[in-house]
């Protein structure tokens, strides 16, 4: 019997296939089993467009990067339940445009057919990306709704403190899981989502605040035993601000190293930095002690007076008690004669210490309170000797022949401008639309910001154009 060769071996695996004999071949097998039939070849994947996160069911929202292993996870997921009579054996992303919205991944499957053979096959879905909003960000556009508030306070007249703390905040970048931000009177309130969020501020504020903490029910299932509270958190800054004159209980004095009951607040950071004008002598107070021994500011900038400085003498050789605190070496003690610039047809002087003779000339032009005509209700300045109460505290200097015109209250720019250990904290950029302006005079006190500090705004194409920066970077 003569067999035919070639073409009676696909004739008779036909024959065979058609018959319904068991042996099939493999090319027969794939063209008759999809073994990827079950499973979807496009899937849709929520993806919220505010906080860049992708849903995974039920009710999870994750971050995830393009092309990463936690989005592969979650799109491996999606066909859990359709894969579940099939063996996974590779996955990967296929690359695609990022704004086509579209994500493409390439699968190989395995999965048992007749009598114990093995197809594998290679196939690609398509994951659509479909715009939803996720109930944070719902909350977050609603904009009235919250389930904590940090109410933060100051209770005094000029807000320098504030303005810093506020600048703090930025820094720090506190305000990503704000709510909503609302300035009232005398404070600002910060509201969270989360008490844990909220948690953060308060921690943040608590070296020179007190707090108090409430809660009120807002709702509770008696079902699944579950309580709903919206809290409050209150926080109260010190109410002291730089400059500010203060008189400090006779048992805080002496526990500071027998410092003067009347100091002046030289700055506020995690703690107070208080000088005595009459002995240089300084200390620090820090937030517990503060509110165990509370004072006030005596006057307000309001009060502030000008005065010319008339004569200098500086002092040199003052000397401290052996029980005294730290001597400040950043200022230089002396003793000044000044006169009111509104009584200059009298001969009437006064006569003060002050902590700044460094800075001093004669022909100043000063700003300071005046205790000596000023009414003042204080417990602790109202119980001391009047012999140890001074005429006049001199507060900030203005030369006379300064290029900027005087100014009754401090502008809290020109503190930043003169104490570097403020400057450190807070993030200090050019004023592009501020045009400098030249003068005939120059001001040696003035303060000045080095380069250095103000280097993370430079923009070079600012001054020297596209190809200047082009050159610089080269």
């Amino acid at each position: 019997h003569n067999l035919p060769q070639g073409p009676v071996t696909s004739s008779r695996c036909a024959a065979t296939c058609m018959c319904g004999i068991a042996n099939m071949c493999v090319s027969c097998l794939r063209s008759r089993v999809d073994i990827s039939e079950a499973i979807p070849k496009q899937v849709s994947v929520h993806f919220c467009r505010q906080c860049e996160r992708y849903l995974q069911p039920p009710g999870t929202w994750l971050q995830c990067a393009l092309e990463s292993r936690e989005l592969l996870a979650l799109c491996l997921k999606k066909l859990k339940a359709s894969m579940a009579k099939v063996r996974l054996i590779d996955a990967g992303f296929l690359w695609t445009e990022p704004h086509s919205k579209r994500i493409m991944m390439k699968l190989s499957i395995q999965k048992e057919v007749m009598n114990g053979a093995i197809l594998q096959k290679v196939f690609m879905v398509e994951f659509v990306i479909q715009p939803q909003m996720c109930e944070d960000c719902h909350r977050v556009e609603a904009k009235d709704f919250w389930k904590v508030v940090v109410q933060v306070r100051q209770k005094t007249v000029h807000k320098k403190t504030f303005y810093y703390l506020e600048q703090l905040i930025l820094k720090h970048k506190l305000l990503q899981s704000t709510v909503r931000i609302k300035e009232i009177h005398e404070g600002i309130d910060f509201y969270y989502a989360s008490k844990q969020h909220a948690q953060k501020m308060v921690d943040f504020l608590c070296c020179l605040f007190r707090s108090k903490a409430s809660q009120r029910l807002i709702s509770h299932d008696v079902h699944s035993n579950t309580y709903n509270y919206k809290s409050t958190f209150s926080a109260e800054l010190v109410p002291l601000c730089k400059d500010n004159v203060v008189c400090l209980s006779p048992r805080l004095a002496q526990s500071l190293g027998n410092m003067g009951q009347v100091c002046v607040c030289i700055r506020v950071t995690s703690s107070i930095h208080l000088i005595d004008p009459n002995t240089l002598q300084s200390a620090e107070v820090d937030g517990n002690t503060f509110w165990r021994h509370p004072f006030s500011s005596l006057c307000s900038p309001r009060q502030l007076e000008e005065f010319i400085v008339m004569d200098l003498h500086i002092i040199r050789d003052q000397r401290l008690g052996p029980s005294a605190g730290l001597k400040s070496s950043k200022h230089t003690l002396a003793e000044v004669w000044v006169q009111k610039t509104s009584e200059m047809d009298s001969s009437h002087q006064y006569h003060c210490r002050t902590f700044l003779g460094h800075l001093l000339n004669i022909g100043d032009l000063v700003l300071g309170f005046d205790f000596a005509n000023a009414n003042i209700n204080d417990e602790f300045l109202n119980k001391m000797n009047p012999h140890h109460v001074p005429d006049v505290v001199r507060q900030s200097q203005h030369r006379i022949f300064g290029s900027k015109p005087k100014q009754k209250e401090f502008d809290t720019n020109r503190d930043l401008e003169e104490d570097e250990m403020l400057r450190k904290n807070v993030n200090i950029f050019r004023d592009a639309s501020k045009v400098p302006v030249e003068s005939e005079t120059d001001d040696d006190g003035a303060p000045r910001i080095s380069l250095t500090e103000m280097m993370e705004d430079l923009s070079l194409s600012d001054t020297t154009g596209g190809a200047g920066a082009e050159m610089m970077t080269d």
